[in-house]
C-alpha cells in the first residue's frame, strides 16, 4: 500500500491498484524464477500497476504545467520539523507527472533510462520534471520554513 500512495493520491484508488497488483503477483507467481528478492519482485509489479494507473488517468484530462522560480534556499531544520506522514503528503501535492518521476528516482531508484522508457518519455523529460518536482518542493519547504520563523 505504501507504493500505491507514493503514486496516488486518494487512498481509494491506492487500494485499487494493491488489489490489481496482488492479483497479477498471484496469478505470475509462477514466473518469479528466484533471482532478486521476492519482495523486490512484487515492489516492480505494483510501481508498473501504479503507473499503468496513472497513465490512464492522465489520458482521462489534460495535464496542466506549472511554471517556476528559481530555486530557492530551505533552510535544513525545517526537515527536522516535519513528520514523515507530512513529508509524504507534501510529495502528494506535486503534479502528477512530477510525483511519478520523483517517487520512481528519488524513492524506488530508477535510472532515467527506465523510468523514460515506462512512462514513455523521453531522458530528457524525466530529467526535466525531477528537477521541476524538487524546485516545487523546495518552494513549499520554504513556505514551511517561513511560517515556522514568522517571515511572511
Amino acid at each position: 500500500m505504501t507504493v500505491c500512495r507514493r503514486y496516488v493520491k486518494d487512498e481509494s484508488s491506492a487500494k485499487d491498484i494493491l488489489q490489481e497488483s496482488l492479483i497479477i503477483i498471484l496469478e505470475k507467481i509462477e514466473q518469479y524464477d528466484g533471482r532478486g528478492s521476492f519482495e523486490g519482485w512484487m515492489r516492480t509489479i505494483t510501481v508498473r500497476q501504479s503507473l499503468s494507473w496513472l497513465r490512464k488517468q492522465a489520458a482521462k484530462r489534460e495535464s496542466q504545467l506549472i511554471e517556476l522560480n528559481n530555486e530557492q534556499f530551505v533552510d535544513p531544520t525545517v526537515f527536522e520539523q516535519l513528520e514523515k506522514e507530512e513529508i509524504i503528503r507534501l510529495i502528494q501535492t506535486l503534479p502528477e507527472g512530477y510525483r511519478t518521476v520523483f517517487n520512481m528516482n528519488i524513492i524506488e531508484g530508477y535510472p532515467h533510462k527506465e523510468i523514460a522508457a515506462l512512462l514513455g518519455i523521453t531522458e530528457s523529460a524525466s530529467r526535466s520534471q525531477l528537477s521541476r518536482a524538487k524546485t516545487l518542493l523546495r518552494k513549499k519547504l520554504q513556505r514551511i520554513n517561513n511560517k515556522n520563523y514568522g517571515v511572511l
